[in-house]
């Protein structure tokens, strides 16, 4: 509760949220009006924004072939710099709440199947031209392409139709969607100038930062977009620049040097030594993030269930927690839910580390010799000493596992969706339906462990036009067991995101949804005199 109260303090601060809306989801939430006013007194205080100066980060998640058009977006740099320069219809508050963008309202039909959004009108592009409902349909249209190799087709494919009119977008769904506003927070859904059709990797949209430099796997900058229109509350900073740093080591010291300001994907193990350093906040929290080791279900030896079953059971979660995340998270259960998301299913068995199981299904898949591992620490932070760790849990069931340690530079454009077994990390979504959508449905693009399962995918889309939360929650459940028994996903841990501030950092909100406040800090964050 204290969390959610100190971002919906810094919301009225920063005039995001009204006096009134403060003190009435403050009493929901049990907190006395003297209280919640003394709340406000010392959030007005000390979150005036101070203007100016150059915010850098030290990044990990950047490679040569990054880029900047919106549906190819995928690892951490990408990410982080797109939340500065682009700007989305809708995005999400650390309480799971929607917070309006560019689309000024959402509403839809009875029947969830036709969504109607209204869009904000003065917002204007880099370029200088003004946001208009056919850009987002524009935009949208380019992600719902059955031809698109976009990141959001898992999601967008549910869409019968775009059109604009006068000042509103219409959406007509194939099937009807409850969650349709939360599918609209996809990092990939950046608005652009005709949706990116004449030049998708401009970097042009209506984030509070123009883009000024662009080197993939170097660095990335933008300064202050001046019409940018909500210049009162974000992109305070007059430059940004995010400094490509994949190795752990590099970035604590970039910091503790004053190089930069603040780092992502802090490693559990230097924790300790990093809060012993003048200045320094680490900026911890729970999410929906996870970390898996992938096997794609369609090429042997892991096209056999047996083989499958094997290496989950030879996985030693506990282990791993405590020596990897140093318990900076929670167990996992090979399916990709916490309890981040609503309507979690909370009464799954939990699987645990049996290697005599383990065994048994490993002599039953008729497999044998090594199995190769594709690994690299920018997959997740202790990656390599976590693939090492499972190597030696695997030969205690009877199985050899090769570990092959890939260069960071590259691992998510050439390693992770195209190398049969390898790991990764992935951010989680808003909503079940989105991870599912974007992951494990049998024709999402970014289906990594090439899972294919006909009542899994008839499950989701029965899911996703149900009302009754009991019945939705009974399908989800249903869902995941089915994803714990025979996908492709071995998921032992659910880590928190941890990253670091240095000296002087003001205005860091810490969110449930993605490392470095939801990807914002550059834009949300200043520098004291």
């Amino acid at each position: 509760m204290s969390q959610e109260l100190d971002y919906l303090s810094r919301c009225v601060a920063a005039g995001r949220l009204s006096r009134r809306e403060f003190l009435g989801r403050a009493t929901a939430l049990g907190v006395s009006a003297t209280f919640a006013n003394s709340l406000l007194a010392g959030a007005a205080k000390a979150q005036a924004p101070r203007k100016g100066g150059i915010l850098k980060a030290g990044l990990n998640g950047g490679a040569g072939t990054d880029t900047l058009d919106p549906t190819a977006i995928s690892s951490a740099v990408p990410i982080m710099f797109s939340k500065s320069w682009g700007e989305l219809l809708v995005a999400t508050t650390p309480d799971g709440g929607i917070e309006y963008r560019i689309a000024e309202e959402i509403g839809a039909s009875k029947d969830a199947k036709t969504w109607t959004m209204k869009i904000r009108k003065g917002i204007q592009f880099h370029n200088g031209k003004e946001v208009t409902p056919e850009d987002v349909v524009a935009s949208l249209e380019r992600h719902a392409n059955k031809e698109s190799q976009s990141g959001a087709l898992g999601i967008m494919r549910g869409i019968e139709s775009l059109k604009a009119d006068g000042g509103d977008v219409v959406v007509t769904l194939k099937e009807p969607n409850a969650d349709l506003p939360y599918l609209m927070t996809d990092y990939h859904l950046i608005i652009q100038p005709n949706g990116g059709k004449d030049d998708p990797a401009a970097g042009i949209s209506a984030g509070p930062y123009k883009v000024t430099v662009n080197e993939p796997g170097v660095r990335h900058g933008g300064e202050k977009f001046k019409d940018y229109w909500q210049g009162d509350k974000l992109g305070h900073a007059d430059q940004i620049e995010i400094i490509v740093i994949n190795d752990a080591s590099a970035r604590m010291a970039a910091l503790q040097s004053n190089q930069v300001h603040m780092i992502n994907q802090i490693e559990p193990k230097i924790i300790d030594l990093l809060k012993r350093v003048p200045g320094v906040t680490i900026q911890n929290v729970s999410g929906p993030s996870y970390c898996s080791f992938n096997m794609f279900c369609d090429t042997a030896p892991f096209n056999t269930n047996d083989l499958r079953m094997a290496l989950k059971l030879a996985m030693d979660r506990e282990e791993m927690l405590d020596k990897i995340l140093r318990s900076y998270g929670t167990i996992g259960n090979d399916f990709p839910i916490n309890e981040a998301y609503a309507l979690f299913p909370d009464d799954i068995e939990q699987r645990v580390f049996d290697p005599d199981k383990a065994k048994f299904h490993y002599k039953k898949s008729g497999h044998s010799g090594p199995i190769l591992l594709r690994t690299s620490e920018t997959s997740f932070p202790g990656a390599v000493d976590a693939t090492q760790l499972y190597q030696q849990s695997c030969a205690k069931a009877g199985i050899s596992i090769e570990v092959k340690r890939e260069p960071n530079d590259g691992y998510m454009s050439e390693v992770w969706n195209k190398q049969p077994f390898s790991t990764v990390r992935w951010n989680g979504r808003a909503t079940q339906d989105q991870v599912y959508s974007t992951v494990y449905l049998s024709t999402a693009p970014w289906n990594d462990t090439r899972f294919s399962n006909e009542k899994f995918d008839k499950l989701l889309l029965e899911a996703r036009a149900e009302f009754d939360q009991d019945k939705r929650k009974n399908l989800y459940r249903e869902m995941a067991i089915i994803l714990r028994d025979e996908g492709g996903a071995i998921v032992p841990m659910f880590n928190q995101w941890i990253d670091a501030t240095g000296p002087g950092v003001k205005g860091f909100v810490k969110h449930p949804a993605l490392s470095m406040s939801n990807g914002y800090a550059l834009a949300q964050c200043w520098l004291e005199a």
